[in-house]
């Protein structure tokens, strides 16, 4: 079974139709079990309002939401210990590292770059476009 962890950066650029779109979609759909943090919503419809573009809830339909039931400061350590990434993009990557558990296997779909070379330096697969 193969299992991804979604980023925003990702997840808009299908939603928006960026060049490319459709080579995400066929990565993305690549996946048995897709997971993202509940700031995936956020900031999807956020970067839709910004371009006036229509929320398509399909979208988030197949993903499964990372629900951590206590502090990731332990996994947010990691991840800046791996390298500095912005806020939002170490807690996608956290979470991502609390879905894993330690295991591999899991990619890491991002377009974010500085994202990227984390999530690869955590060991994660990062599939490029």
């Amino acid at each position: 079974m193969r299992v991804a962890y979604l980023d925003a950066s990702w997840v808009v650029a299908i939603a928006l139709g960026e060049s490319g779109h459709e080579r995400l979609e066929v990565e993305t759909e690549r996946h048995d079990r897709r997971f993202s943090s509940g700031l995936l919503e956020a900031e999807l419809w956020s970067a839709c309002r910004r371009e006036g573009v229509p929320r398509h809830a399909d979208l988030l339909s197949g993903v499964h939401w990372v629900l951590p039931d206590r502090p990731l400061s332990t996994e947010l350590g990691t991840v800046l210990d791996a390298g500095y990434v912005r806020g939002a993009d170490a807690w996608h990557l956290a979470c991502a590292l609390f879905l894993a558990g330690g295991s591999t296997g899991l990619a890491f779909l991002t377009l974010d770059r500085a994202q990227g070379a984390v999530a690869r330096a955590l060991g994660f697969e990062t599939p490029l476009p």
